[in-house]
């Protein structure tokens, strides 16, 4: 949240400028870089008339919260307004979605969906985008959680007509989401005043919805079997939604035409893509169109077979490999959805591959060929392999190639790393995948950065975390060599040596061995802390807190990184693969490993120069220091094992998160 106060107040600060002065310094100090014309322009035109209405109605003592900032990921609400109810004393609260927007049109196959000039692409109809605020508020606010009844929602498109607007009605029809044009500022005005008292201010009940206990995000891969074979778990937003809408859309029309589309979703860590890909493949299911996940990673695709389809095996058929459809018919599948697409190989074939089908065919061909409605899920720059090519530009040749029509649908927010955007965009700059060099890391409430001194340091500092029901793992650069796997009963080798500490990488195999779990559940199985994992294992996956070290491939010397190919023990890295792409490859590996945390990241550097470089990036007035035990969680409802555990009166810390899928 940006700012707080009383309408009254609110509209004062508007009129002398104080307002807008206040938001972008506020703005600046949580993400770390200025907000953009856009974003200052509609603070500018919206909060004034949205303040004058409720100071018109009578309710200038209600509480105005501005870019409040929804829990565990980093979408913000306009507004949210808090108050009391006229007729049942309770608290109340009103999201509100301001559009500047003079007309709008529903899309023609989806009216949650709809168009305006300015965007390029469909965006979510601004009904349904104020519901799922609501929604999510329900999901993951304690002080809600029991109370959805006070929660509305409300879009004000303050330019528009009611001609310019009218088809977007056609999804009004509850009380978490209307919409009201300027033209109807009198039925604006009594929605107001039925929903927040002009009796009472509104302070008390901000309050109580600021300490609602943040409620944390399930786990993927503990609702996994409900979400592909019941219902929806999760609350999409904005763009995801849009995203969703999408492929159904595609779907629906490939089967009534008998044609091919090709869709791409791209994002960052933690935008959702996993989310709306296995919500995607629960809607297919259940509809009875041919669908199937697939993916690059080993780990991920055992996992979900694992968890998914735990009772019934046409269930765990549905996840597959991207080199699963070599000899498979063309547009046998109505939809293939392929997640961590930036996993494409240039060919399916590998040593294994029987002869006949060496064919040298692309595998991007061929996840296209396979399906009506092919959907790729990426992150371009979580490439670490050589020979990994799934990128919009590939993607989108191949589709031209055949003719089909490749629509881009980009992700924005993210949940990871606490939502925190100032978070992910401190790593690509200390990484350099952004550019403007290191900064120094501002905290922001929502994800905790710490710098050890030493691996016992990092790992006793994660061990105190898992005692206090945290999950945490510990990851590391492929510096070290990684021995054969013990026999059955036998410990398992000291891989990761670093002076007098040392601890084995995770499990190769797919068998638990001395206690360790297999390679595929290191991530998701609490016998997973011990070993430390790569970033094979790490991709796809997150945990509360993530322990890293950073080895002596990436080391600071002076003012920038250096990458030395030669401390690499990563046999991927053939002789022929030139400097530039290990040097990329190198950095977009810690670039994985920094964003797995959704609590915070403890980090190491087997190099003391690096370690400097990091102290003084990370001060430990700024990263909170060592040790920090206080759960920033502790008090409210939690999630255990997928479950809800509603919250006494006496805080607790009940949390059991040790590992989930990207979201």
């Amino acid at each position: 949240m940006l700012f707080r106060a009383s309408a009254r107040t609110v509209a004062v600060m508007a009129l002398d400028g104080s307002l807008f002065l206040h938001l972008t310094e506020q703005f600046v100090h949580m993400h770390g870089y200025r907000p953009g014309a856009s974003e200052v322009r509609s603070w500018e035109r919206s909060i004034p008339l949205l303040t004058a209405a409720l100071n018109d109605a009578g309710l200038g003592d209600v509480e105005v919260m501005l870019e409040y900032a929804l829990p565990l990921n980093s979408k913000r609400a306009d507004v949210v307004l808090a108050g009391v109810h006229p007729v049942t004393q309770e608290p109340s609260y009103v999201v509100v979605e301001l559009k500047q927007w003079s007309q709008a049109a529903p899309h023609e196959d989806d009216p949650t969906l709809c168009h305006v000039d300015a965007y390029a692409h469909p965006v979510l109809n601004p009904i349904e985008q104020v519901r799922r605020y609501c929604d999510y508020l329900v999901n993951f606010n304690g002080a809600v959680a029991e109370h959805g009844e006070r929660i509305h929602g409300v879009a004000f498109l303050h330019n528009a007509t009611e001609f310019g607007v009218t088809g977007l009605r056609e999804i009004e029809r509850d009380g978490q989401g209307r919409l009201f044009t300027g033209e109807r500022r009198g039925a604006f005005l009594d929605h107001l005043r039925s929903k927040l008292s002009d009796k009472h201010p509104g302070a008390r009940a901000a309050d109580e919805l600021l300490a609602g206990a943040t409620v944390p995000s399930k786990q993927l891969m503990s609702v996994a079997a409900q979400e592909v074979r019941e219902r929806q778990q999760f609350v999409l937003l904005d763009e995801q939604q849009v995203a969703y809408r999408m492929v159904l859309n595609a779907v629906e029309r490939a089967k009534r035409a008998d044609h091919k589309e090709v869709v791409i979703v791209t994002g960052g860590p933690g935008t959702g893509k996993s989310v709306i890909a296995l919500q995607l493949l629960g809607e297919l299911y259940r509809r009875g169109v041919a669908a199937v996940h697939a993916t690059g990673s080993q780990s991920f695709t055992k996992t979900m077979r694992k968890v998914a389809g735990s009772r019934k095996r046409e269930v765990q058929d549905l996840f597959k490999y991207f080199n699963s459809f070599m000899t498979t018919e063309k547009n046998s599948l109505d939809a293939l959805i392929c997640d961590e697409a930036h996993r494409i190989r240039e060919t399916s074939a590998n040593r294994y591959t029987r002869a006949a089908l060496r064919t040298g065919r692309a595998q991007i061909d061929e996840l296209i060929d396979v399906a009506h409605v092919p959907v790729f899920f990426l992150d371009e720059h979580q490439v670490v392999r050589p020979g990994e090519m799934g990128t919009v530009g590939e993607i989108r040749e191949a589709a031209a190639r055949r003719g089909i029509d490749c629509h881009v649908v980009p992700l924005d927010s993210q949940f990871r790393c606490g939502g925190s955007d100032a978070y992910l965009r401190w790593v690509v700059r200390l990484l350099g995948l952004e550019s403007g060099g290191p900064v120094v890391w501002e905290p922001d409430d929502r994800m905790q950065l710490l710098v050890a001194d030493s691996p016992e340091e990092l790992e006793a500092f994660l061990d105190a975390r898992r005692a206090e029901k945290y999950g945490a793992r510990m990851s590391a650069g492929y510096c070290w060599r990684w021995s054969p796997e013990p026999k059955p009963g036998d410990p398992l080798p000291p891989d990761v040596v670093i002076g007098g500490w040392a601890r084995p990488w995770n499990l190769r195999g797919d068998r638990s061995v001395s206690g360790a779990p297999p390679s595929a559940l290191w991530a998701t199985d609490p016998a997973g802390f011990g070993q430390i994992g790569c970033v094979y294992t790490a991709q796809g996956f997150e945990y509360d807190w993530s322990g890293v070290i950073i080895g002596p491939d990436l080391v600071w010397r002076g003012d920038r990184w250096i990458t030395d190919r030669t401390a690499s023990k990563d046999p991927v890295f053939k002789k022929s693969t030139p400097d530039t792409d290990v040097d990329r490859l190198i950095r977009n590996t810690y670039k994985v490993l920094l964003t797995r945390g959704m609590v915070g990241t403890i980090v190491y550097s087997t190099d003391p120069e690096t370690r400097e470089k990091l102290r003084e990036l990370c001060p430990a007035d700024r990263s909170h220091g060592l040790p920090r035990s206080r759960s920033p969680f502790c008090g409210g409802e939690r999630v255990i094992s997928g479950h809800d555990v509603r919250a006494s009166s006496r805080p607790t810390c009940h949390m059991r998160r040790e590992g989930r899928s990207l979201l």
